[in-house]
């Protein structure tokens, strides 16, 4: 006779008080009797794992909370966690029997377990998947209850469960079988609050939502009707629930895959890896174990916008090492390093001088970038787009998109840069100014713009000549050119000097005419004679009077008055009329020396008094 197997509430190994409660499959298996026959420990789902210790702090994480219990508790079938007698020999409630069936009909199974007592199960009990019950069949049930609440002498009907008996025979199985920290496998049956329900060789085990994967999925019901593996974290005989994670146990084998990968990893191999996340500075690659950092100048010779251009996650890529940090365990890939640079030819493939079409990618402030193939740029300085445009922004000429062409100014391999230009397509149009402006050459033009020192004058497209302050007029003093010229006006200047070099042209207004003071000023102004001005300038060493348009004479302090004069404006105001005396006239400096003084004085007093130079 087979010797009954008692479960009863407590820790394994205890001795806990018996106790008849409802909930979920709450079993315990150090106290069934080594001699109980039917149950033996499956040989696949359970592995252990001998390497690996118990993570005490992430079980206090995941204590369960009662809404959680009780949904697994219907989820194993509301199976009573009191005291279950398997293999007895007496009727007791929560004994597993063993039944013979009587009669099967489409609701109910009636089956005989001895003793005159007789039982029914719901025909739904058993699963579409194994044989239909037939007469005569031996079946285990569960002994729920009795129809009368006791059992009497007379034949009783009592109330028996094919379903929770076989539930008992698997939570017995894997008690037997399972341990904390051991490698479990099972299908995920559903979802439910806070994670999924797995299927464990008949038990249903808890795998919470963090716990699916290193990181969280979407949906955590996509896992619904898989096979996974898990690792077993904590089993609470007590509240009877078993903990398991599918990510404790990744991240083990990741850990493990990362100390066997840095042991054989070496700069220069070229590695196989699935993309797990990209970033705008590059792409994150799984190696296996350990993921590297694929940055996007690394990707491509030529220019990308963004890592996405190149890859996708999930993608497997092949990937050249480039660095290893064995300290801080980071890894730098790159993928366009499994090709030849094409900057290894470039000096031979566009050496200086060479005319080559290419591409506009980029425009900035100083420049545009120019593509000439994949993964070649050069760089067209704005000051190498025109000889002779004024470009403020290089948007001005080009954009991006544009197909231009540029000629080579100069290679720097070792930096990787390209210097091109534009302009050196065209004929520089200062390499005939010389021969279409020679000096003395009468040209027209319009003013456009105005500096304290001049006025610059666009004679041709693009060219400009300088108007000096001091080429504006032969008589006036010139203080500003805004005194002469208008902006935009247009006006004849003749050309005084080019400076092809530093792209320079010098004209002259003033020397359209005759110089006035090698000819007319002399014969009109001579010393000795009386002449009739206006003040037009007082300053501390005298007065400058004008004696006509653009001409002006210098009277001295000392010649106003026959008395001393400490401040000149005590004796003349700007604007008087003023009869004075041409001292002398000085065509070299191009200065009037004058006396108000003097104008009465005669000749022999000129004489005796002498003429003092002003």
């Amino acid at each position: 006779m087979v010797r009954p197997a008692t479960i009863r509430s407590g820790k394994r190994g205890g001795k806990g008080k018996t106790t008849n409660c409802s909930g979920s499959l709450r079993l315990l298996h150090s106290e069934v009797s080594n001699s109980w026959p039917v149950f033996s420990p499956p040989s696949n789902p359970f592995s252990r794992n001998p390497h690996t210790m118990v993570n005490r702090n992430l079980i206090r994480e995941l204590e369960l909370g009662d809404e959680i219990d009780q949904e697994i508790e219907q989820a194993m079938g509301g199976t009573d966690s009191g005291e279950y007698a398997v293999g007895t020999s007496t009727l007791s409630v929560n004994s597993v029997l063993h039944g013979k069936i009587l009669r099967v009909d489409d609701e109910f199974v009636l089956v005989d377990v001895g003793y005159k007592s007789e039982g029914h199960i719901p025909r739904n009990e058993w699963d579409d998947s194994e044989p239909p019950p037939q007469v005569g069949d031996t079946v285990k049930v569960l002994l729920e209850e009795f129809e009368d609440g006791q059992l009497e002498e007379q034949r009783g009907l009592i109330t028996l469960s094919k379903r929770k008996a076989r539930r008992i025979e698997d939570w017995l199985r894997v008690m037997e079988s399972v341990k904390e920290n051991d490698v479990v496998t099972g299908f995920v049956t559903r979802k439910i609050k806070g994670g999924l329900l797995v299927d464990i060789s008949g038990v249903n085990v808890f795998l919470p939502a963090s716990q699916v994967d290193i990181r969280r999925p979407a949906d955590i019901g996509d896992y619904c009707g898989r096979c996974i593996q898990c690792l077993v974290l904590k089993i609470d005989e007590q509240r009877r629930n078993i903990v398991v994670s599918r990510r404790a146990l990744i991240e083990q084998e990741r850990a493990e895959r990362k100390k066997q990968l840095m042991e054989t990893l070496e700069v220069g191999q070229v590695r196989r890896g699935i993309v797990k996340n990209i970033a705008d500075f590059g792409a994150f690659v799984d190696l296996g174990g350990i993921d590297g950092l694929l940055h996007i100048t690394d990707m491509s010779w030529g220019r990308i916008g963004h890592p996405s251009e190149m890859v996708a996650i999930d993608q497997e890529i092949e990937v050249q090492v480039l660095h290893i940090d064995r300290e801080r365990e980071k890894i730098a890939l790159g993928m366009k390093q499994r090709t030849a640079s094409p900057w290894a030819k470039v000096a031979d493939k566009y050496p200086v001088g060479t005319v080559c079409k290419g591409t506009v990618v980029n425009v900035m402030s100083y420049g545009a970038f120019v593509k000439l193939e994949d993964g070649v740029e050069g760089l067209v300085h704005i000051s190498e787009m025109s000889w002779t445009k004024r470009v403020s922004h290089p948007s001005e000429l080009v954009k991006p998109g544009d197909e231009v062409e540029v000629v080579v100014l100069a290679i720097n391999k070792e930096k990787q840069e390209i210097s091109l230009g534009m302009k050196q397509t065209q004929q520089n149009p200062w390499e005939k100014v010389a021969a279409d402006y020679p000096p003395g050459a009468v040209v027209k033009g319009v003013v456009r713009n105005l500096t304290n020192y001049g006025a610059f004058i666009e004679i041709d497209d693009g060219i400009d000549g300088l108007l000096h302050v001091t080429d504006m007029s032969w008589t006036r003093k010139v203080t500003h050119p805004s005194e002469m010229v208008d902006k935009g006006q247009e006006i004849e200047c003749k050309v005084l000097s080019v400076d092809q070099q530093r792209r320079r042209i010098a004209l002259g207004l003033k020397q359209m005419h005759e110089d006035p003071w090698t000819t007319d000023i002399p014969s009109r102004y001579k010393p000795g004679d009386v002449v009739k001005g206006n003040v037009t300038k007082i300053t501390n060493f005298g007065v400058f009077v004008g004696l006509e348009d653009g001409l002006e004479g210098l009277l001295h302090i000392s010649e106003l008055s026959e008395d001393k004069v400490e401040n000149a404006e005590e004796v003349v105001k700007v604007g008087d009329p003023i009869e004075v005396k041409i001292l002398r006239v000085d065509t070299d400096d191009r200065k009037i020396g004058l006396s108000k003084k003097r104008v009465g004085w005669s000749r022999e007093r000129e004489a005796a008094e002498g003429t003092e130079e002003v």
